[in-house]
């Protein structure tokens, strides 16, 4: 498997350090708010990563962090932490938020098909091991102390912007407004390990005893923690967004191998922006979407997975209604024609057949996957699939042997896709089940009129039926 590594620049053979065993973690979310289709598409690219690993024969051990304390609205160490702010602005508990979000968060991935991960940590959970790392630092003279916070010196750590390849200088600019916050601070890209109940932190309520005081963790101190206590450091594969790239794990790679003098993790993979109007999404901004926009405006969320499968994840992708309308047809055309030739097709005669042509797409797509994930062309590829498929019954130079033989390989590329290419829509509302069983009895009984009638009906709700040679189903338009 060949995989695109942020930190060398280039694509690599994926080596894992632990023979076909793979360590994989994976960035979550700040559970202040819900998750906007632009951090879903950071999730849909790692789950694809996950079941393209399994693909290869690997077995992934995949944890997840949820930060629900220290992130605060300037990701450089200014503003407030995001969770009290939202408990504030909803007077709520911060617990509550936190509880809340989360919740949605997990619902959003059930929705849209996205593994959850074996391990799965919060921040506040592992408040001891954030604390043991921190004194380590101190240790080894890479932490300090002022009367506002708990800091990690940058200049103390070689090669600080290896991963983002950023200048120095022009780091410490972007984090002037924190040095006028805490003038004991020796550079100005110095980040926060460790806050005190100080300041306009006073009255913080999530509050935790430590050698420094009461107070609490920094953002980034959070991932070494959990990701070293439940993979153990190094392991092999890190993920996250391209934003993610300057500041967080730069930070993480910095405060992990300082405190444990080896590589936090071997490969760093970044999934690029979904983009509105030539500006990436983003809560801070306000111009973010939900999955549940998109649901209360009649998309499945398999038509967002599709959509975000037809670009590559390091491209950018733009965004907008025209195109996931697009994305929701190219979708329904494909999953109905899967179900029309491997689902609701009659017996065929069991002809000889020659499995050549399956044969040589599963090893198409698999090339596809295995090359960095590329997604769009492993659709591509079946797509004409497909199409050779039809071509071949419509010719009747198939049988029901070839045809089950291309339902295991289009079910095969179905499992790293994520798509539900098979699935039925379940969720129908009972008033339209009944209706649509009604005209079924019309038209057992030659009533066609009154069963026409009822299809049109059904129809202006927003539902298809179709018979098939299983019989009848219904389904969203």
């Amino acid at each position: 498997m060949i995989i695109y590594n942020t930190l060398t620049r280039k694509k690599e053979v994926l080596k894992p350090l632990k023979g076909k065993k793979v360590g994989l973690y994976t960035c979550g979310p700040t559970v202040y708010n819900y998750a906007h289709i632009g951090n879903l598409r950071t999730y849909i690219f790692e789950d694809v990563l996950e079941r393209a690993l399994i693909l290869a024969g690997y077995k992934v051990e995949r944890a997840m962090n949820i930060t629900d304390v220290g992130h605060l609205t300037g990701d450089i160490d200014t503003g407030d932490d995001k969770l009290e702010k939202e408990a504030q602005k909803e007077k709520k508990s911060v617990w509550d938020i936190a509880h809340f979000y989360t919740d949605a968060f997990f619902k959003d991935l059930e929705r849209l098909n996205i593994i959850v991960p074996e391990k799965c940590g919060a921040a506040t959970d592992f408040i001891p091991q954030q604390i043991e790392i921190i004194k380590e630092l101190f240790k080894k003279g890479y932490a300090y102390e002022t009367s506002r916070a708990v800091y990690f010196d940058i200049s103390k750590f070689k090669d600080y912007t290896k991963l983002s390849r950023q200048n120095i200088k022009k780091l410490s600019v972007g984090a002037r407004d924190d040095v006028i916050e805490d003038g004991e601070k020796r550079n100005p890209a110095d980040f926060a390990l460790w806050f005190k109940l100080t300041g306009k932190f006073k009255n913080h309520i999530m509050r935790w005893k430590s050698p420094w005081g009461e107070g609490f963790p920094g953002w980034h101190i959070e991932c070494s923690a959990i990701s070293t206590s439940l993979l153990g450091q190094p392991f092999d594969i890190h993920t996250g967004g391209i934003d993610h790239i300057t500041v967080h794990h730069t930070n993480e790679i910095a405060q992990s191998e300082a405190a444990y003098g080896k590589p936090l993790a071997k490969y760093w993979m970044h999934g690029e922006f979904l983009v509105l109007k030539d500006a990436r999404m983003g809560k801070s901004v306000g111009n973010f979407i939900t999955l549940q926009t998109l649901i209360d405006k009649g998309f499945d969320p398999m038509h967002y997975r599709y959509f975000t499968l037809m670009a590559h994840y390091r491209s950018p992708l733009t965004f907008t209604w025209e195109a996931l309308d697009g994305a929701r047809i190219g979708y329904e055309k494909l999953k109905n024609n899967i179900h029309s030739l491997f689902v609701d097709q009659k017996t065929l005669p069991k002809t000889s057949f020659s499995q050549k042509p399956i044969s040589e797409f599963s090893k198409k797509y698999k090339t596809y996957i295995l090359d960095d994930l590329n997604t769009p062309a492993a659709l591509g590829e079946l797509h004409l699939f497909l199409k050779l498929c039809n071509t071949l019954l419509k010719h009747k130079d198939i049988g029901t042997p070839f045809l089950k033989k291309a339902e295991d390989a289009v079910r095969n590329i179905d499992s790293v896709l994520g798509l539900r290419l098979f699935e039925i829509v379940q969720e129908i509302p009972e008033s339209i089940t009944k209706l649509a069983e009604k005209r079924d009895i019309y038209r057992g009984n030659k009533q066609f009129e009154q069963a026409d009638a009822l299809r049109k009906k059904l129809d202006a709700l927003g539902y298809i039926i179709e018979d098939t040679g299983k019989g009848m189903r219904v389904r969203k338009k």
